[in-house]
């Protein structure tokens, strides 16, 4: 029997039931030429499968029980799936790089949401209501996510919603960039220290899931850390990602709507020395003149110019040309740091202008030495 696939919503439910009783399932099992023409009618969860796969073997009896609750004519999406072993082609534009991939379509969509949750039928539920915005099937109303020590998780559904009204900051990352895995921890400490603050959200968005939401904020590198106020993009912050900087950043930003604990911690001196990371080093090497000591904490040299370098950063403090800065290279986030920067013994001092390294310091470790060094570049640059 030739069954022809329209945008209609009739036609497409009738291809549902004849494919669900010829495969003896309650899931629609699409081919290259359906899938592309069902795009246009429902919303569509797909699981991507090979038969030999035994996650997908697993999976099969779940994804049965959701096309069984879904593939009826009030439900709002479509639950189906496709043979990659038979229809490559389709697989290979839908980057299918492993199987089960599980991917949800929005009507007229040519690229979904993956679906990287667990695989209970529960779970499965709640990706459907929060990407489509619905009720899930069995009465539970929609909401946004519980923040986690205040940190909020947002799909492209919640983030709507929430960001558009009040001020957030929110961290658009990918999770197989290095930099945002670094960030993590930081990220998850500023959230909790405003968690009892009601004048802001501090968020996160993956935009491999979402990109339609990180094209439209014009995000372009990962993570990019933007300050949002009333759904409208108000900064992009670039400065250091230490806690304390973030930290002082988010309660510039909320001006006279921080609270008093945040002005407080607000109002404290900053240290004379940064302490950079890997985490942290591009953005505060970024802009102005940086001197940075590689060191390690065992070493002799080390330890007696410590004094020094610090008098040397009190020195600096509040000009707004010169941070002095310092990376510790025994700790193994900063090892590649430290390689990647050519350090081959403690300490080494570079100094940097706009993110690009000028000068290596190789004089006394003297106070008045190290001060010079660092005029002398300024005024040449100034003449």
């Amino acid at each position: 029997m030739v069954v022809v696939v329209t945008a209609s919503l009739v036609v497409s439910l009738i291809v549902s039931l004849v494919q669900a009783e010829e495969h003896g399932s309650n899931t629609i099992t699409f081919t290259a030429d359906t899938f592309t023409q069902s795009l246009d009618g429902k919303p569509q969860f797909v699981m991507f499968f090979a038969p030999w796969c035994g996650h997908c073997k697993r999976l099969s009896a779940t994804w049965d029980d959701l096309g069984k609750k879904y593939n009826t004519e009030k439900a709002e999406v479509v639950v189906g799936k496709v043979d990659c072993t038979q229809h490559t082609a389709l697989c290979s534009s839908q980057d299918v790089t492993g199987y089960p991939t599980l991917k949800l379509f929005n009507k007229g969509a040519e690229n979904g949401v993956r679906y990287r949750g667990p695989r209970d039928l529960a779970s499965l539920e709640r990706f459907i209501s929060e990407q489509l915005g619905t009720e899930v099937q069995n009465g539970e109303q929609l909401s946004v996510p519980e923040a986690l020590t205040g940190l909020v998780e947002y799909t492209d559904v919640t983030f709507k919603s929430v960001v558009a009204s009040g001020k957030h900051f929110v961290k658009f990352y990918a999770p197989w960039c290095g930099h945002c895995q670094r960030l993590t921890p930081t990220w998850e400490s500023l959230a909790k220290s405003f968690e009892h603050d009601k004048s802001v959200t501090i968020g996160k968005l993956d935009c491999t899931q979402f990109r339609q939401i990180c094209n439209d904020y014009e995000v372009k590198g990962y993570p990019t850390l933007l300050w949002i106020e009333d759904g409208k993009k108000i900064e992009k912050y670039t400065g250091d990602r230490s806690h304390e900087d973030l930290k002082e950043f988010t309660v510039r930003m909320l001006g006279d709507d921080a609270g008093t604990e945040q002005k407080e911690d607000a109002n404290e001196p900053l240290p004379p020395v940064i302490v950079l990371t890997s985490e942290n080093f591009e953005n505060a090497i970024e802009k102005g003149y940086t001197l940075v000591k590689f060191f390690a904490p065992w070493c002799g040299h080390c330890k007696r110019m410590a004094p020094t370098y610090d008098e040397l950063g009190r020195k600096f403090v509040g000009h707004g040309e010169v941070k002095i800065g310092k990376v510790d290279c025994t700790q193994e986030v900063n090892r590649g740091l430290c390689s990647e920067q050519n350090v081959n013994g403690f300490p080494t001092l570079f100094l940097y202008k706009n993110a690009n390294q000028i000068g290596e310091y190789n004089g006394d470790r003297s106070l008045e030495d190290m001060v010079s060094f660092i005029t002398r570049h300024l005024e040449h640059d100034e003449l």
